[in-house]
């Protein structure tokens, strides 16, 4: 990714940033596991978002006074034992490359909470603002009761300072988000192409008797073979009656005969994300039935890929592929009227995507040009034990959309031939 890419998404955020205040934002750290273990670091999405640094435990600093700012950029200083236990640091010169900071603007992280006290909260003649009236925290919570994390991290000030208010940065940061430069997607088309090559991979190899996991396995195989950097959320292997759960991780099933297999999965080109759905005929060969409500859901899935465009609101996007979906469904049966569809049908039809799998943005605003989201209708009939769902990856463009995963084979006759053996 392009330095000046990081730098633009920097001033961006700061030109938003009210007068007389600072901002922290912390990378994060890989959360414990179990003994001496620990689960693998994923960074901070907004961290990466402005700086385009993926290492734990570090922080970045904006000040804001008097229409003027500063950046400053906190990092681990390496120690033999960090570099021969856990490997290398980045070094000053590296992150002013990555990032686009100046060396006079980065500073090791012992020296964060000294640089705080002095430079921003004293008035001292070190001191480069006003006493500030704002803190910016990315205020993100996962659960409605949680507190946020960078509300711990920012105690120090906080418990000392309670005259300071603190603002949600997550509100400039999810607008800032919504839509993606030639860079960015750039990169989400390369987390596709990595899951087509897991995709197209799995379709060679499965058949009646294997269980999902092997799938499972494959998929993620296959992806980081081609230079993916992982999985981009828990890969669903859903077959027969699995695939009517939504999110259905255990993948531990066999694959009968005669069932459709669903795929739910995704890959990460950097912290970039792929998110798609395929069904597919487990032994090669979809029955009349299969048939039947497979194009009803490509048939849909189609249509509305078809209808995105700027100015369109999610809510009538989703409307309009719920009411295709229920036609449908009348005309084969599965309901007797279209009031049921809630029964087969029970998700929206679309989500952003970018950094986040989910990723942020508001759906309270008309759609963008460079926005990138899903278009996931589906179909779940338990007592038929199927379920059908088809995903793809749709970029907002100035007169209409382009699907970023239309090499991604979905046609029937398309499938079944690249699953002939």
């Amino acid at each position: 990714m392009n330095k000046d890419l990081f730098i633009r998404h920097r001033r961006e955020f700061i030109q938003k940033m009210e007068d007389r205040s600072f901002a922290l934002f912390f990378s994060g750290e890989a959360p414990h596991r179990s003994a001496d273990d620990y689960y693998p670091y994923c960074p901070n999405r907004n961290f990466y978002f402005l700086t385009g640094l993926d290492r734990p435990n570090f922080t970045l600093a904006f000040i804001k006074n008097n229409g003027s700012a500063h950046e400053f950029l906190f990092i681990e200083e390496a120690t033999d034992y960090s570099e021969k236990w856990l490997g290398h640091r980045l070094t000053r010169e590296e992150v002013a490359a990555i990032s686009g900071f100046d060396l006079s603007q980065i500073q090791f992280i012992a020296n964060f909470e000294g640089f705080v006290a002095s430079a921003i909260l004293s008035n001292s003649r070190k001191a480069l603002t006003k006493t500030p009236h704002y803190l910016y925290l990315d205020l993100y919570r996962h659960q409605p009761r949680v507190k946020p994390v960078a509300m711990a991290k920012a105690a120090f000030v906080l418990d000392n300072y309670p005259e300071i208010t603190v603002q949600n940065a997550n509100e400039i940061l999810d607008i800032q988000r919504m839509t993606k430069d030639e860079g960015e997607v750039q990169e989400i088309l390369k987390a596709v192409g990595y899951a087509k090559i897991g995709l197209e991979t799995m379709w060679k190899t499965v058949r009646p008797g294997m269980n999902e996991h092997a799938l499972d396995a494959l998929f993620e195989y296959a992806s980081k073979t081609a230079g993916s950097d992982g999985v981009s959320f828990t890969t669903i292997i859903a077959s027969g009656a699995n695939a009517t759960t939504l999110h259905y991780h255990e993948n531990n099933c066999l694959i009968e005969d005669g069932t459709l297999v669903l795929t739910d999965l995704g890959c990460l080109a950097g912290p970039y994300a792929s998110d798609i759905t395929r069904t597919i005929p487990a032994n090669g060969k979809f029955t009349q039935r299969q048939k039947e409500l497979y194009n009803l859901v490509l048939e849909v899935n189609k249509k509305s890929i078809e209808f995105v465009k700027p100015g369109l609101m999610w809510s009538d996007l989703n409307a309009y592929a719920k009411k295709l979906l229920a036609e449908g469904a009348v005309k084969l049966g599965v309901i007797a009227s279209e009031a049921d569809v809630d029964k087969v049908y029970y998700h929206t039809v679309s989500h952003f995507l970018g950094l986040d799998v989910h990723d942020v943005g508001t759906y309270q605003i008309p759609l963008k040009e460079g926005i990138v989201l899903t278009i996931e209708p589906g179909i779940y009939i338990a007592d038929e034990k199927i379920g059908i769902r088809i995903e793809d990856n749709v970029l907002v463009t100035k007169d209409g959309a382009i699907n970023l995963s239309k090499d991604i084979l979905k046609e029937v006759v398309d499938i079944e031939r690249a699953m002939k053996r």
